[in-house]
């Protein structure tokens, strides 16, 4: 199957490792400018946006400030004129004992909420009014098996925040889908990228938790966000794809 992106802007945050750089790199090879959202890693950011091509620019801001997310959106409509490919990429996975002091607890909360959902939330509500006033675009939301399956007990926020992504993509397929506003929903396990890698043990993982032989990839992932991009998956809207090496099973 031939994917053109020629002349599509897809913003893509926290690309600048781990899912979202493999999922810049794949739509860059289809041809799309990539809008590279990051945060800390600006020299990695800089160098994917020049593998990338195509006019891609890297661009930053800390999600965890909703100003600075409604602002990413209007930077990259303002540098090239339009975006047509939100992908919600961008997250953080840190533990929090239920055991935490309250004040410690409610701080990591607020913290991963704000990055993985209220983030989301902004650049969507942006993206809508966007692509409903151009005539149509699509979302992609890359949330978590955590939001079907639950988490362990140290990442409550964590699963709260991709069930409700899982949430808000659903409701702008059903509101927004006859004004040209496609949302998908990608919905990984465990998958081989640095923040991973610092949290888990793959032997283990692979041995008690897969059904296949080896942990999911980011080059697992990128091709289906390729694929959503392109309009050629548009009748899925709403829909979520689970990528996570049959761990989990709905």
């Amino acid at each position: 199957m031939l994917i053109d992106l020629k002349g599509k802007t897809v913003l893509v945050t926290g690309a600048s490792s781990g899912i979202g750089r493999q999922i810049a790199i794949e739509l860059g090879a289809a041809g799309a400018a990539v809008a590279v959202h990051y945060n800390l890693h600006e020299d990695e950011a800089i160098e994917l946006a020049a593998e990338t091509g195509n006019g891609s620019k890297a661009f930053k801001a800390d999600l965890g400030i909703a100003q600075a997310a409604g602002d990413l959106f209007d930077t990259v409509v303002e540098e090239y004129g339009q975006v047509d490919v939100l992908v919600n990429n961008a997250g953080i996975f840190e533990p929090c004992p239920v055991e935490s002091p309250k004040e410690e607890w409610l701080e990591s909360w607020n913290r991963t909420l704000a990055v993985n959902l209220t983030s989301t939330g902004i650049l969507c509500r942006a993206a809508i009014n966007h692509f409903v006033e151009k005539g149509g675009g699509r979302i992609v939301n890359i949330a978590s098996r955590a939001a079907f399956r639950g988490e362990t007990r140290d990442y409550l926020a964590y699963a709260a925040s991709k069930g409700g992504m899982v949430s808000l993509s659903r409701s702008i397929a059903r509101s927004f889908g006859k004004k040209g506003v496609k949302s998908f929903v990608i919905a990984p396990g465990f998958v081989r990228t640095p923040m991973a890698e610092a949290v888990i043990d793959e032997e283990v993982v692979v041995r008690t938790e897969l059904a296949l032989g080896e942990m999911t990839t980011p080059g697992d992932i990128a091709p289906l966000v390729v694929l959503m991009a392109s309009g050629k998956l548009d009748h899925a809207t709403g829909s979520t794809v689970d990528i996570n090496a049959g761990s989990y099973m709905r």
